[in-house]
């Protein structure tokens, strides 16, 4: 192989690249609505955060589960294509396990979506 993809797995089989994704627009493909939902759960019990994650897992409609320290215990990125859609989502969210109250935030205008981690930075700082 040549030695750029030697250097490439080399990185995978240590564990730096942990995967590859395309990055699709959401808007094109018709998920019109993107929401980020605060989850405070009634319960911070190992038990009852997996029960937790374990539903959000299920979801198609979450596409990023933050657990947070804090008033917030978990942060969710969902999308949908449409308002009725996530209203429907949101009552089964809010009736999910150990579930006390939820507040979401529609997104109106992404300003930055970086991927992965700012390398150039931590080159610059050594």
């Amino acid at each position: 192989p040549p030695p750029c993809l030697r250097r490439v797995r080399a990185l995978e089989e240590a564990g730096y690249v942990t995967g590859y994704r395309g990055q699709l627009d959401g808007g094109r493909l018709g998920f019109d609505v993107t929401v980020f939902a605060s989850v405070h759960l009634s319960s911070q019990a190992d038990s009852d955060l997996r029960d937790f994650e374990a539903f959000v897992r299920e979801e198609p409609w979450v596409r990023e589960c933050w657990m947070l320290s804090g008033e917030t215990d978990f942060i969710l990125k969902c999308v949908a294509p449409d308002m009725a859609t996530f209203q429907e989502f949101v009552a089964r969210l809010t009736a999910a396990p150990h579930v006390r109250n939820v507040r979401t935030s529609l997104v109106l205008h992404n300003s930055k979506n970086e991927p992965a981690v700012p390398l150039e930075a931590r080159i610059q700082r050594k």
